[in-house]
């Protein structure tokens, strides 16, 4: 016989396996008897330890309901510690329930590629001890609560959901190491405080917003970063000399953006960059070194306003472009150089003469950003 909190566990499961309309993979017909924890046919997606249900793993079942909550089933199971929901057709909102306070031990939460709207769930906010939060591929509009950002959490995805307004200059309290909001519809600048996470935040896609502004000379305090992409906004002004202090980045995109003026030297130096993607500025010079990495097609500078490059912009497109009025608001922070590049290990190249396989195949948030395919 199953104990009281087992006992629990498989009431809250049979009830919430009613409410399920369309099961295409069969897999509500293994919800049956009470021996979730001994026999391992039984209860698919529900995962035990120490005769206690504590995960629950649903990704790619595909399950419809009418409607489908998670209301009364995640937050009825006080043992979990993990939850993946992904590719379902949840909707509603997230339960305020799933809180430390109800559910101790959840530190993994998986909501992605459901139907989840309303506005960014708060609920979230109350789970202090979530290290993986996942709400990509839903239908959630508004601001994003300054607050998720203080949580305690190794990967924060907010992708491609219907978010907007200025990020919160919290974003600099982040913990994260991988950290995407691509595929919204944030405006304003990015905030100066993103170099204050300069010890642990690995990984950045802001990718496809509506940015603008000037880029901060505080993105270069990211040494540690290994990706950011910031490409398909509005940014304009230089790229700041601080660029050349990324120490550890193997991909940077900045493409379909307003940037302009000189690709700096020292970004093309640096010794881990395997992609430099610009295309579609209005970038003027690009140095020696910048013209060594276009030659070994690591840097992609088509589509701007270098005269002696093929593949560049019409000339009356850019000087209609330079005709406009660009300044940003603080030129003298875009030659800071916050760290000692001579320092940096010189640039490797791999015996046939190319670089290593480009980051964005192996890149965490760049996978987030790929809808899973059922």
């Amino acid at each position: 016989m199953p104990n009281d909190i087992l006992a629990s566990a498989i009431s809250v499961i049979q009830r919430f396996k009613k409410t399920i309309t369309d099961d295409p993979f069969n897999i509500k017909r293994t919800w049956v008897g009470k021996d979730i924890c001994k026999d391992k046919t039984k209860y698919k997606g529900f995962i035990c330890y120490k005769n206690r249900v504590v995960g629950v793993n649903f990704n790619g079942y595909n399950f419809k309901g009418n409607p489908l909550s998670v209301k009364d089933f995640i937050d009825g199971i006080k043992t979990l510690v993990i939850v993946h929901l992904n590719s379902n057709n949840f909707t509603g909102e997230i339960p305020t329930e799933i809180s430390s306070q109800k559910i101790p031990k959840l530190f993994e939460l998986d909501l992605s590629n459901n139907k989840f709207g309303g506005s960014f769930p708060k609920a979230v906010l109350g789970a202090t001890n979530l290290t993986y939060l996942d709400l990509r591929f839903n239908f959630l509009t508004g601001p994003v609560d300054p607050r998720v950002f203080k949580l305690d959490l190794d990967v924060l995805f907010l992708n491609d959901n219907y978010f907007s307004g200025k990020i919160p200059e919290t974003i600099g309290r982040t913990a994260a190491l991988f950290l995407t909001l691509a595929n919204n519809q944030f405006t304003g600048e990015i905030p100066k405080s993103i170099g204050q996470a300069k010890e642990n935040l690995l990984e950045v896609l802001l990718l496809n917003n509506q940015f603008s502004g000037c880029l901060p000379y505080e993105i270069g305090m990211l040494r540690l970063a290994t990706v950011f992409d910031a490409s398909m906004n509005k940014l304009t002004g230089p790229i700041p000399q601080s660029f050349g202090c990324l120490r550890d980045m193997e991909l940077l995109n900045l493409s379909y953006n307003q940037l302009y003026g000189e690709v700096p030297e020292t970004l093309c130096k640096l010794s881990h960059l395997e992609k430099l993607t610009l295309k579609y500025n209005y970038f003027t010079q690009v140095g020696p070194e910048c013209r060594k990495l276009i030659e070994e097609n690591v840097l992609d500078v088509s589509m701007n306003c270098i005269i002696d490059l093929d593949n560049q912009r019409n000339p009356d497109e850019c000087e209609a472009f330079f005709l406009k009025k660009f300044q940003c608001p603080d030129m003298k922070s875009l030659t800071y150089v916050p760290c000692n590049v001579h320092e940096f290990s010189p640039r490797k190249i791999n015996s046939v003469g190319r670089h290593q396989p480009d980051a964005k195949a192996r890149s965490t948030t760049y996978a987030a950003i790929n809808k899973p395919h059922l």
